[in-house]
């Protein structure tokens, strides 16, 4: 299923034939290696690993500019496009494709100290608003993910929407944030040095 990103068919093109390298491949399993040997370290290498989609959009926008945004959807938002269209390959390629988005990028996983910002635009009863949470060791030896601030007023969060990312002791606290948000609307910073911008 294509994503608002992959609306222009150069981009589409780049990403098929990245996935028909691999004959009949599932385009959802697939992922790309660039791997640089380092010589006389023995087995050390440098190593970038992405999908196709991810891979054809850095050709694309070193050959033509970034790709028109449209309306980026989320993983969760595309796979139930998908569902809708009873389309269960592009649901689960959907799913698979986020999981594989977030688990392959150089900064995962996260670790303790790292400030997670959402940015929701404006809609329904509220105003264009952001919220921002810190990565804290768990108590069971997990991660919890707690809310530092927002900039929702009182009068607007009146159904309690602020915060409901919070998480206590989880084994992957961006998974649910990262898959119902979109990685779209996530600044993700580590050390002062930001290592996602979703919104860039």
């Amino acid at each position: 299923m294509a994503t608002a990103r992959q609306t222009d068919p150069r981009l589409q093109i780049m990403t098929e034939t990245i996935e028909g390298l691999i004959p009949r491949a599932t385009p959802a399993a697939l992922s790309v290696a660039v791997t640089e040997a380092l010589p006389g370290l023995g087995e050390r290498s440098n190593t970038w690993t992405g999908s196709p989609a991810g891979h054809a959009e850095r050709l694309f926008t070193a050959l033509y500019g970034r790709p028109a945004a449209g309306d980026p959807l989320s993983p969760l938002a595309q796979a139930e496009d998908a569902k809708r269209a009873r389309d269960i390959v592009g649901e689960m390629a959907a799913l698979q494709r986020g999981h594989a988005d977030l688990t392959a990028a150089p900064w995962y996983p996260a670790r303790p100290g790292d400030l997670v910002h959402v940015h929701y635009e404006a809609g329904g009863l509220s105003d264009a608003f952001g919220e921002t949470y810190l990565i804290t060791a768990g108590t069971d030896g997990f991660l919890s993910m707690q809310l530092l601030c927002h900039t929702l007023s009182a009068t607007e969060d009146a159904e309690g929407m602020v915060g409901c990312f919070a998480v206590d002791d989880d084994p992957d606290p961006l998974m649910e944030l990262w898959f119902e948000a979109g990685p779209h609307r996530l600044t993700i910073v580590r050390d002062g040095r930001p290592v996602h911008s979703g919104g860039a």
